[in-house]
C-alpha cells in the first residue's frame, strides 16, 4: 500500500529541501514533534522513496553572484542514436544539467561558469562534436527561482 504524506511529512520534506543538513532537533522544533519521532518519520520517508538521497552542490569557493548561465539547445544528427553527444557532455564540468527534449530541440544543456569566455569555448566544443547538427544558445539574465 502506498504511503500518503501528511502535513508534518510535507513540513519535514520542505525543511530538508532548504537545508538537508538540518538536525533532528532543529526539525523537531519546526514540526512540534520529538527528535525521535522526526527520525522515525525521516527513515520512513527514505524507505518509501520520498527521500531518494542527500547531496551537495559543489562550489569553487567563489561568490555565486558572478556565475554566468547559458542554456544551449542542441540538435543532433540522429535523435535516437546520439548517445555519444551525451557522453561527451558528461565530461564537461561546467555542464550542470542536460535534458532530452521533445519537439524541435533534442537536448537542453545548462552550462554555468564564472567566465563568459569559458561558455564560448564550451559552445564551440559542443558545436564541433560529431553528431551535433546545430545549436542555439541563450544567456540567462538572472535567476529568480533556484531549488
Amino acid at each position: 500500500m502506498k504511503y500518503l504524506l501528511d502535513r508534518v511529512d510535507e513540513q519535514i520534506l520542505c525543511a530538508l529541501q532548504s537545508n538537508a543538513r538540518a538536525s533532528h532537533a532543529e526539525l523537531s522544533g519546526k514540526v512540534n514533534l520529538s527528535r525521535n519521532a522526526v527520525r522515525v518519520r525521516i527513515e520512513r520517508l527514505e524507505r518509501e522513496g520520498f527521500i531518494k538521497g542527500y547531496t551537495i552542490v559543489r562550489g569553487d569557493g567563489e561568490d555565486d553572484s558572478h556565475i554566468t548561465t547559458a542554456l544551449m539547445f542542441v540538435y543532433r544528427q540522429d535523435r535516437m542514436r546520439g548517445g555519444e553527444v551525451i557522453q561527451a557532455l558528461r565530461k564537461i564540468p561546467e555542464v550542470v544539467a542536460c535534458d532530452v527534449m521533445t519537439g524541435d530541440f533534442d537536448l537542453l544543456v545548462r552550462v554555468e561558469s564564472p567566465h563568459a569566455d569559458r561558455i564560448r569555448q564550451i559552445w564551440q566544443l559542443i558545436s564541433e562534436l560529431p553528431g551535433v547538427r546545430d545549436t542555439l544558445t541563450a544567456f540567462a539574465l538572472s535567476s529568480v527561482i533556484r531549488k
